[in-house]
């Protein structure tokens, strides 16, 4: 359990490097943006790491596809991984490329056994190459399949259960599938493994009255702090992360909403049962 962290943000390059904020706990880093071993962002990682926790977080394993693993992706990252010794490794729980071409998003699989065993095949040659577990994300997702044979919190539970790979749980992410595509996010939440959940994601969104964009551009909303609330109540503490990709505000705006997610996680568990 971490504690409660922040996306860094090269906007945010000067502010951390120069105050050491204590408000943070630790940072969580565009795993893609470090794999260069010189230059500035590896620098500025090297500095961070000195006084705080870091989690590197990617979006390159590609899971979703029945293609191998990209091994010269996955070498710059275990050469970056015993540098830095992060807390642990994340990534999606989606398809993001084919062919050597990447598609800059994140796009869906559809939950079937067959897609199960390739999926679980690909998590553990990943996991073996790299020789730790990694975390995977619920995607935010916009459409569904009607190949369909099991729902979503389903395929990772048995995703887990096959590889041993953990949850990160972006509640956010979870509210944005529930409104797109018809379903209780919060019964999705209380189908997940409790034991599998390693770290949460909170972030805001944009809502276009029909549908929901997981833009990272707008604070979190009332309905995800209320769900996060929930999820905090189930799974118990749970290190938390605070994402913000655009219209990015002042470092200490991001502070506040996370000294939010704090004090509501700590009413959460407050009000469990002994």
């Amino acid at each position: 359990m971490l504690g409660f962290g922040l996306g860094l943000r090269s906007v945010h390059y000067e502010h951390v490097l120069t105050h050491r904020p204590t408000g943070v706990d630790w940072f969580e880093l565009i795993t893609e943006n470090y794999l260069a071993p010189g230059g500035r962002p590896r620098e500025v990682l090297r500095r961070v790491r000195e006084h705080y926790p870091v989690v590197l977080h990617g979006l390159s394993f590609n899971v979703g596809t029945r293609e191998p693993p990209d091994y010269t992706y996955l070498a710059q990252l275990k050469q970056l991984i015993r540098e830095v010794e992060p807390a642990w490794v994340s990534d999606h729980l989606c398809w993001t490329g084919l062919h050597g071409f990447t598609s800059h998003d994140l796009l869906p699989i559809a939950y079937t056994e067959e897609n199960l065993v390739h999926v679980a095949d690909k998590v553990s040659r990943i996991q073996d190459y790299l020789g730790q577990t990694i975390v995977l994300e619920n995607p935010s997702v916009y459409i569904g399949f009607r190949s369909d044979t099991m729902t979503e919190p389903q395929f990772i539970n048995a995703l887990v259960q096959r590889t041993g790979c953990e949850i990160l749980l972006d509640v956010n992410n979870l509210y944005v599938s529930g409104f797109n595509l018809g379903f209780d996010p919060r019964a999705g939440l209380n189908a997940l493994n409790p034991a599998a959940i390693r770290q949460c994601h909170l972030a805001g969104h944009t809502h276009n009255t029909t549908h929901i964009i997981d833009t990272h551009d707008h604070p979190v909303c009332d309905e995800v702090w209320d769900l996060y609330e929930h999820a905090c109540r189930r799974f118990g503490p749970v290190a938390t992360l605070l994402e913000r990709d655009d219209r990015i505000p002042p470092f200490d705006e991001l502070l506040a909403e996370l000294e939010q997610a704090r004090a509501l996680q700590a009413r959460a568990l407050a009000s469990r049962p002994a």
